[in-house]
């Protein structure tokens, strides 16, 4: 097939890769170069750099929409139009441009977690399965006709860090199998059930700020989900806490206050939550490094009573 591949962040880069290995990659699309860092350098989407090291030609519009660019992509007459975290809404014209129409691979089991940050949400709010669906793109956002979808477990350790590594791989695959039906006539769409939808939002660094008097079980799910991005964070005296790993744990003797530490031992401290308490393993303290409670209790002091608190 002829492929328009339309892409921006890391976990884009193993479907296209699949795409130029088994069919003709003729243009890829992505976002501009964003200023990034400390420095704030002008820096290519991971998508970019990939096409450019294939001789790939990259077009990068601030809004894809313009009659323009459909007319430019009208013209290269691809088979079908690849889409995977592009970060722009296509217009009916441009969906409707290539035989196969534009097939999407979104990292969720469609219609949970429309949106933005379906890996985050799927592990904050506990799920024990996730997976990829490739999805016909209608105008709406992720509501387009089903088309395959592969399952993926979540352990009760796993972070949206290794769920998006997984993602990543699963879903170049699973496109893969999507264009052979295709080819074949052998897809069969299904429609979402909108009563089963709901939505991923974007994630802000805001939402890393731990609150106590919740669950030790959804303040664990927090700091799984927002790793490796915003990571979760709380207050000790006048030093933000990052924390990197933790495990929720039930409470024993008497109700204590949500945030206070309750046990200080040689690999971990407590922390009293509003229901139950969390373990806590790893943490970065301040500007200093992220490193084990172990190793961080060698030169710093943490005593039990003392109040974790917002930042």
């Amino acid at each position: 097939m002829k492929i328009v591949f339309m892409g921006t962040p890391e976990i884009a880069i193993p479907t296209l890769e699949a795409c130029i290995e088994h069919h003709e990659v003729i243009a890829v699309f992505t976002q501009p170069d964003r200023p990034s860092g400390r420095g704030k350098k002008m820096t290519p989407p991971a998508v970019k750099v990939t096409a450019e090291k294939h001789g790939i030609p990259v077009y990068q519009p601030e809004k894809i929409k313009t009659d323009d660019w459909v007319r430019k992509i009208e013209a290269m007459a691809p088979d079908v139009i690849v889409v995977l975290a592009f970060g722009q809404i296509l217009s009916k014209a441009i969906l409707e441009i290539a035989k196969y129409g534009a097939i999407n691979v979104h990292a969720s089991l469609l219609p949970k977690y429309r949106g933005a940050a379906p890996i985050n949400w799927a592990i904050v709010n506990g799920e024990r399965e996730s997976g990829v669906t490739t999805m016909q793109m209608d105008p709406g956002i992720d509501t387009g006709d089903m088309l395959l979808r592969d399952i993926v477990p979540i352990d009760q350790q796993m972070t949206a860090g290794e769920l998006h590594d997984h993602l990543m791989v699963r879903g170049a695959a699973l496109l893969l199998k999507t264009l052979e039906a295709a080819e074949a006539g052998m897809l069969n769409p299904e429609k979402q059930e909108e009563q089963q939808s709901s939505y991923a939002p974007m994630i802000s660094r805001k939402m890393g700020d731990i609150k106590w008097s919740e669950a030790a079980g959804d303040i664990m799910n927090r700091i799984r989900g927002f790793n490796p991005w915003p990571i979760c964070y709380t207050q000790h005296a006048e030093t933000r806490m990052k924390i990197f790993k933790a495990e929720a744990v039930a409470s024993e003797g008497n109700p204590q206050r949500s945030g206070e530490i309750i046990e200080v031992a040689p690999t971990y401290i407590k922390v009293a939550c509003g229901e139950g308490a969390l373990k806590i393993y790893e943490i970065q303290y301040g500007n200093g490094k992220r490193m084990s409670v172990k190793s961080f209790l060698l030169g710093h002091t943490l005593t039990c009573g003392e109040i974790l608190k917002e930042a």
